[in-house]
């Protein structure tokens, strides 16, 4: 008995310990076009789309942020959430899922392999799954705008999609930019190393100087940030390129480090060390 009190305890800490990690987090919104808004909090960054036609939603962070969430788009436009998109299928983009289905009714949209992962997920509750998924691209026509939701095979995971807001010329890559970063690609995922510089090479080939970037993570951003982070990505792995070649093992690897430029990107998730382990 003793020990089942004690277990229920520690379960019960945990959980307060999580709520307690978004008690003080706060969403902010930036305005990057007349009627979008880059929202961020905890997890990915969102975009917020407003007008006649309803609010889209483009990712939803964690379900401890919902009602925060929620707030601040009521604050915004005084309506309810009537589109989600799902980038991928990482909690700190979905988590608020079931939230807004339930308060909001919304419908969500989801690659087909997001689907397929979270369904697959014990710990997701099924009233958060995307109602509508697709397999390569879709594309909504609302608020005045043509939305792009287009799929990126193998980069940061096996579903990942971008937006763009055609009229807008916002894009929102979701994870396949962490801006001012080292990047997580999520290997046991479908997520590669390659794939995920071919994706990014192609979406800088598809805007301009002028388009407005809300990365999956990290400060609002030009296609001039958008192509430093490629840049970094290319450098970075030719070094630890040229440390294999030179027949250098993984420790090794880690022991020389990555050249002295790249210490500003890395942060506490994907720390020098993670990234150099995600090239090897």
């Amino acid at each position: 008995m003793k020990k089942l009190t004690l277990l229920a305890a520690l379960a019960l800490s945990a959980a307060a310990t999580a709520q307690d990690r978004f008690a003080d987090v706060q969403v902010s919104a930036d305005a990057v076009a007349d009627n979008i808004h880059m929202l961020s909090g905890a997890g990915g960054n969102m975009a917020l789309m407003h007008g006649a036609d309803g609010v889209l939603l483009i990712d939803d962070q964690y379900q401890q942020m919902a009602e925060k969430i929620s707030a601040k788009i009521d604050e915004l436009t005084g309506e309810p959430v009537r589109y989600v998109i799902n980038t991928h299928f990482h909690g700190d983009h979905v988590g608020s899922n079931m939230w807004l289905r339930e308060n909001h009714d919304a419908t969500i949209l989801a690659h087909d392999n997001v689907r397929k992962r979270l369904s697959n997920d014990s710990d997701f509750n099924a009233a958060g799954l995307p109602q509508l998924t697709f397999d390569s691209t879709v594309t909504l026509h609302i608020n005045g705008d043509t939305v792009h939701v287009f799929y990126l095979a193998n980069g940061h995971t096996d579903g990942d999609v971008a937006v763009w807001f055609e009229k807008a010329n916002v894009l929102h890559p979701g994870d396949l930019f962490f801006n001012e970063r080292f990047p997580f690609i999520d290997l046991g995922s479908g997520g590669d190393v390659e794939g995920y510089i071919n994706n990014v090479t192609t979406l800088i080939s598809k805007i301009n100087d002028d388009t407005v970037i809300i990365p999956g993570h990290g400060p609002k951003a030009s296609r001039a940030d958008y192509q430093a982070f490629l840049d970094m990505i290319k450098a970075t792995k030719a070094e630890v390129d040229s440390m294999r070649e030179q027949g250098m093992a993984l420790e090794d690897a880690l022991g020389n480090g990555l050249s002295d430029k790249w210490k500003p990107w890395a942060w506490n998730f994907i720390t020098e060390e993670r990234w150099i382990k995600t090239l090897y």
